[in-house]
Parts: C-alpha cells; structure tokens; sequence
C-alpha cells in the first residue's frame, strides 16, 4: 500500500463508508492493511490549537516486523 494524502472531507467519507474502520487494534484500511492517520498542518505547530484539526491527512501503511 502507498502513502494516501486526502482532504479532511474525504478522510470523514472514508469512515463513513466504512474504507476505514476504527478497531481494537488500530484503524484498518480495505480490511487489509492497519495505518496510521497523520494531520498534515500548513502553520508552525505552536499556533496550532486544535491538533484534529487540518486541511489534510496523510494515511500511511503500519510496516510489520
């Protein structure tokens, strides 16, 4: 699986939809794949406030041992 950059609207669908699914162990993708969410800030992480709040999100793949 390759890294994903989406828009907040579009992470929002992928749960509603049900692409990402929030499970005991993590967030699953496609039912295949666990990832990690990372927000993607545009401003200098001290004048951020609300850390669950960005423009975009990366999606990456959690790399097994």
């Amino acid at each position: 699986m390759e890294e994903l950059i989406v828009t907040k609207d579009q992470l929002v669908e992928m749960f509603i939809s049900q692409e990402i699914e929030d499970t005991d162990y993590g967030w699953l993708y496609k039912s295949n794949f666990y990832v990690n969410i990372i927000a993607l800030h545009e401003k200098d992480p001290k004048y951020v406030f609300d850390v669950t709040d960005a423009q975009y999100y990366k999606i990456s793949p959690i790399r097994q041992k």
